[in-house]
């Protein structure tokens, strides 16, 4: 009867602190938009480096993938081993 008080009060008591914690933990508020029509200055402008992205026409060369090799098991299964087995149990 103890411990069903125990464990009712100790579960009450981790709610309560579960919602105290939650209803005075501060709201994380997002930081407030910077106009992007300013401009500091900062910032990089590459105007002798165009993007390359070929590779895409019919007329240019394709990627082929080699197919994956057959795969073997290395564990074989003994096919003679029940005359094996009788040939070994003879002699006793």
């Amino acid at each position: 009867m103890a411990s069903k008080r125990f464990s009712k009060h100790s579960m009450g008591v981790a709610i309560s602190i579960g919602v105290a914690a939650f209803a005075l933990a501060p709201a994380a508020l997002a930081q407030d938009a910077k106009s992007a029509d300013k401009a500091d200055g900062y910032g990089y402008e590459f105007s002798d480096d165009p993007l390359n992205a070929g590779g895409f026409g019919p007329n240019d060369a394709t990627i082929k993938v080699r197919p994956r090799a057959a795969r073997t098991t290395l564990i074989r299964p003994r096919t003679t081993f029940v005359p094996e087995m009788l040939k070994s149990v003879e002699n006793i």
